[in-house]
């Protein structure tokens, strides 16, 4: 059939003439030349009209039941009907002499994939890689699906392999597969230059975060810096971004630029309760407490429950004195449900250091049955209990501090003393 009768119906189809085209590709079905029956089927299926590809194609597989071909198109066209279970019956007909096979066993690892059945995948990308041991199309595939199964050691041996040919396939950068791949393996330098040269091909800023997330942890802090300052120009909403960055000028000593990134954060990114803690640490370093409380406030409004903020503020308020404050924010928390034994040792603290020894005492006595093993609680907790001439108690205690340090003069001095 002349090819301009192949494209008035594909112009009838797609002008929404169903009737007509499909008058059109009947008699085509029914004639006896194989080859337009197949040139229809393939150009109708490539503009999505599957239904009516997969009437020729079904009308071809009569004719040659047992052509690879034909079974591959049969099954390409069921996949993107939804149809998966038909499809693998299409593609296990395909014989292993036939040169479909490979194809086959790659389409059968996608839909195997796709149907959970991770396990059988791998084995027909497997057998596919063993038949095409050169082919750096079927290496992706297994490496992909590595990739996605977690298991990063193998895929990137494949990727590796696969470099020496091919940069990128499918429209996927084999540097940056390699590169996530390593910092998933904890590979960090390693993935620097695969980072580098992925960089030059990709423009996504979920690379770029990566990137500057790698070189952080790989020591790299002014490549870091570089990477994270160029997504914030690029996307400043990227929250993310800012607690590394903050991090790597820390790491870099710069404790007023770092200050500068988490108050930034903290402005794009309010309900962020970790860029408040590590602001109010870096503000605590740089002795603006008034900041550093705010901050830590602000994190436990976010999260009642956020032990180390509701800690870090504890110990901030016992540093500056504010022993008050210490018993008003653990009351505060405790009447939202949330607890922790640590608390009892805070406020220990805190009623000792207001003289109200009666409940220090209290608090300590509990705190001790969490802390008995903590040579800074024993320290303190013995200390109080000599200053409260509770001699027995105390000498308990600095006998088990003793026996954890038994060449240490003060504990031996203060037992012979008691």
């Amino acid at each position: 059939m002349p090819m301009m009768k192949i494209e008035s119906i594909i112009k009838k189809l797609m002008q929404g003439e169903f009737e007509e085209a499909k008058k059109h590709i009947n008699q085509i079905k029914q004639s006896n030349n194989d080859d337009d029956v197949y040139t229809l089927a393939e150009e109708i299926a490539s503009l999505g009209f599957m239904e009516e590809a997969k009437e020729l194609f079904e009308e071809l597989l009569k004719r040659y039941p047992d052509e690879g071909e034909i079974l591959f198109s049969l099954a390409e066209v069921s996949t993107e009907l939804g149809q998966e279970e038909e499809a693998l019956l299409y593609l296990e007909k395909i014989d292993q002499e036939d040169p479909m096979y490979p194809g086959a066993l790659l389409l059968l690892g996608d839909l195997y994939q796709g149907m959970g059945m991770e396990e059988v995948s791998v084995q027909k990308l497997k057998e596919a890689n063993r038949i095409l041991p050169d082919e750096p199309i079927v290496k992706f595939a297994l490496a992909e699906l590595y990739y996605q199964q977690g298991h990063f050691r193998s895929a990137v041996e494949l990727y590796s392999s696969i470099l020496k040919n091919e940069t990128v396939i499918n429209g996927v950068s084999i540097y940056k597969r390699l590169a996530l791949s390593l910092v998933s393996l904890g590979e960090f330098e390693e993935s620097l230059p695969y980072f580098k040269k992925a960089g030059r091909e990709d423009d996504d800023v979920n690379l770029l975060f990566e990137y500057g997330f790698a070189a952080y942890h790989a020591g790299e802090f002014p490549t870091a810096i570089a990477k994270f300052t160029e997504l914030k120009e690029i996307d400043p909403a990227y929250h993310s971004l800012y607690l590394y960055l903050a991090m790597a000028y820390e790491e870099s000593l710069d404790l007023e630029k770092a200050l500068d990134v988490a108050e930034e954060g903290i402005k794009e990114d309010p309900f962020n309760k970790e860029i408040f803690l590590y602001g109010a640490e870096l503000a605590t370093k740089l002795g603006n407490t008034e900041k550093a409380i705010k901050w830590l406030s602000e994190a436990i409004a976010i999260d009642p429950g956020y032990l180390e903020a509701i800690l870090t503020l504890g110990k901030l308020y016992l540093h500056e004195e504010m022993f008050d404050h210490v018993i008003d924010l653990v009351s505060s928390v405790r009447a939202m449900g949330e607890d922790d034994p640590q608390f009892n040792w805070l406020l220990a603290t805190a009623y000792s250091e207001l003289e109200e020894y009666s409940e220090a005492l209290s608090c300590y006595k509990e705190a001790h049955e969490f802390f008995g093993d903590n040579r800074d609680f024993l320290h303190e907790y013995g200390y109080f209990l000599l200053e409260d001439s509770k001699f027995e108690e105390a000498r308990s205690i600095f006998k088990t501090l003793l026996h954890e340090d038994p060449s240490n003069d003060e504990y031996i001095d203060i037992l012979e003393r008691i």
